[in-house]
């Protein structure tokens, strides 16, 4: 006889994994966050494979407490443990480590913005607002996650090169748009030795820029311009490339478009747009990173909201972009490519 009905959930129960994923996932986030508050990886690092009583000498905390903070480390696959050794793997080495070559050690922290925001999710879906938004304080917010993010992104804009080839112009004008750490502007003037750039942020963030820049020697070719992006003087025709990093999806639809016009005007005939951001399928569905980051946005901004590939593309074309590429120099981190026509047409 033929069967009807759903086999699966007649006849056996779909597995419960999903739950139970979501609900240790506040768990392990914050074991990893006590992890490298309590200075774990770094101290691995120095110690080498140690037994728990020796690190937590050396830590000055309880070795049963640590013990299990430890075995949770471990169970998520970011410390390794043989018999009774703990040890650094090779993701902590790269990833935990503070001076990793790929460190996101200060990013952890504070990547999900402000944490009491999560607790409030339900209010801010129903009042269409989080209680405590960062732009009421965006510096605040900002100037440590800036930091956490800077190695990050360098690399990829560094890595970028390979696909966009901005070095094959040393003498490129850049205009950094909420620049945060500019890493992508001081990836590109070390690659254009003769290049300038105008790196702009907000107050207290556009410091942080400056520091960088001092720290890889390129702070004598740019300006730091302070200010908010939708409102500060740019020069028009007057950049090759502009950069806008992981900022349109803090601005809502309408402020990414502003910001992408902005960028069309800066450039000078043939110049080029790098908008680099997270951006869902569209359905939303099959890239699970962009789709939590538009929820982080929404968790703790005014306007935020992560946004499709073709929502960009429509933008970008709306404005008057053409020879739209999209790259992803390092995993997670895409960029679109958006070239200004030589001639600019009538719109």
């Amino acid at each position: 006889m033929a069967h009807t009905g759903r086999p699966w959930s007649d006849f056996k129960p779909p597995a419960a994994a999903p739950v139970w994923a979501a609900i240790e996932g506040l768990g392990r986030y914050y074991i990893l966050v006590a992890a490298l508050e309590l200075d774990v990886f770094d101290t691995l690092e120095w110690t080498g494979p140690v037994r728990v009583e020796e690190l937590a000498a050396k830590l000055d905390l309880p070795v049963d407490h640590l013990r299990s903070l430890l075995d949770g480390v471990v169970a998520q696959g970011l410390l390794d443990q043989f018999v009774d050794l703990y040890e650094l793997n090779d993701t902590a080495r790269r990833y935990l480590v503070s001076d990793g070559p790929a460190t996101m050690a200060s990013l952890v922290p504070v990547a999900p913005g402000p944490h009491g925001n999560w607790t409030r999710l339900a209010d801010t879906v129903r009042d269409g607002r989080p209680a405590t938004p960062i732009e009421d304080d965006p510096a605040a917010f900002y100037v440590p996650l800036v930091e956490g993010t800077f190695t990050t992104m360098f690399r990829c804009a560094g890595r970028a090169d390979l696909k966009v080839r901005y070095s094959a112009n040393p003498a490129s004008r850049v205009l950094d748009l909420g620049a945060g750490g500019a890493p992508w502007a001081i990836a590109i003037l070390k690659s254009c030795p003769d290049g300038t750039a105008v790196v702009n942020d907000l107050d207290g963030v556009v410091d942080v820029a400056r520091r960088k820049a001092a720290e890889h020697d390129v702070a004598d070719r740019c300006e730091f311009r302070a200010g908010d992006f939708h409102t500060i003087d740019i020069e028009s025709g007057a950049y090759d490339l502009v950069v806008l990093g992981h900022v349109c999806r803090t601005e809502g639809a309408d402020g990414a478009r502003h910001l992408i016009r902005r960028a069309f005007d800066a450039l000078a005939p043939g110049g080029r747009l790098l908008l680099a951001d997270y951006f869902p399928d569209m359905e939303r569905k099959s890239n699970p990173h962009a789709v939590l980051m538009g929820t982080t946005m929404m968790a703790s901004t005014v306007r935020g909201f992560t946004f499709t590939h073709r929502d960009f593309s429509e933008w970008l074309v709306d404005a008057g972009f053409e020879a739209l590429r999209l790259i992803e120099p390092i995993g997670f981190q895409q960029t679109f490519i958006a070239t200004k026509p030589a001639a600019t047409k009538p719109r």
